[in-house]
């Protein structure tokens, strides 16, 4: 029988140095500090984050398994498929949301935010909890289609559909596709896969123990960004910060469950249930900029940022663990 101490796991997270980041970000504004990280430092934080993360799980690709790799893949797709499809269906029924808004929302929600499943490895390496190698590997299966998903929706569901409209669609793939986000983790990947445990081992003084202190300060970023949208919780109402925590939670659900069906263990299980869970504040609000300019970046940014974001990192992620160790328990 597996167990687990929930206030352990949740105690375990919030003294975490990536999370205790975040937060003194969110005070740094509140107290209106002069704190910044300048935009070339964040962006360059941002490339090495990306590239690191594809570079190590290219590198465990390169002698993975493939019999264990193909099912957590296929459960990946399935939910950057599925997901969307459920933030659309609550953002219309429930929040009576037009088409342009609720397929933003959907696009954020479907794809995935590359800090939480870095904030979650390194929870999960807290409490001594092994994961799966590959897993960056299903970060570039998630990013994707589900922006691609709700995109379509928004447009199948439109009343006029020009000429235009299906050159925007075009020109948001192409936003997707040749966005860093991809980009570096493919690239990353591609060169990990390549080169080998023998060819990471020349580079691993920078990719490997830094890590984690770059982690901290991107995260540091992320609580003045977050803590600057806390006002604009006003504006978009009550709904959508009901959207912001209750869809990560069945979408984490979904995700525990596709996971452990997969055959992943008990870390890769919580990773994949966060991955889900997530919502992308990078590769999605580049396109859905270029092909929804109608829908409201006030809404979706808010939501996915300042709602989803500080959720998933104080309380999602302990909670995706404590729904994995359930269904390990319930179905061995």
């Amino acid at each position: 029988m597996i167990s687990v101490d929930a206030f352990g796991a949740v105690q375990a997270n919030l003294l975490s140095p990536v999370v205790l980041c975040f937060f003194l970000g969110c005070v740094s504004t509140l107290v209106k500090s002069d704190l910044r990280i300048p935009e070339s430092v964040y962006s360059l934080l941002t490339i090495y984050l990306l590239f690191a993360l594809g570079l190590k799980g290219g590198v465990e690709l390169s002698h993975a398994d493939l019999g264990s790799v193909w099912k957590p893949a296929l459960a990946t797709l399935g939910l950057g498929l599925l997901t969307p499809l459920i933030a659309y269906f609550v953002a219309r029924t429930f929040g009576k949301l037009s088409v342009p808004d609720a397929a933003a929302l959907a696009a954020h929600y479907g794809s995935v935010s590359v800090v939480t499943f870095i904030a979650t490895q390194a929870f999960l390496n807290s409490l001594n909890i092994a994961f799966e190698g590959f897993l960056s590997t299903l970060v570039v299966i998630l990013e994707a289609p589900a922006i691609l998903v709700s995109l379509l929706l928004a447009r199948l569901k439109s009343s006029k559909e020009e000429a235009s409209d299906w050159s925007a669609l075009r020109s948001a793939l192409h936003e997707i596709l040749s966005g860093r986000s991809l980009l570096l983790l493919i690239g990353g990947l591609v060169i990990g896969a390549l080169s080998g445990p023998a060819g990471y081992a020349r580079v691993e003084p920078l990719f490997g123990a830094p890590f984690q202190g770059v982690v901290a300060l991107f995260l540091l970023e992320m609580g003045i960004v977050a803590s600057k949208r806390f006002r604009d919780l006003k504006k978009v109402g009550v709904f959508v910060v009901l959207f912001g925590t209750i869809i990560p939670v069945i979408n984490g659900i979904l995700g525990s469950i596709l996971g452990h069906v997969a055959g992943l263990s008990l870390g890769g299980t919580v990773v994949l249930s966060t991955l889900a869970a997530s919502a992308s504040y990078i590769a999605a609000p580049a396109a859905v900029r270029v092909a929804l300019p109608e829908a409201n970046p006030g809404l979706y940014l808010t939501s996915a940022l300042t709602v989803t974001f500080p959720f998933n990192l104080v309380i999602g992620i302990p909670l995706y663990l404590k729904i994995a160790h359930y269904l390990k328990d319930l179905i061995p």
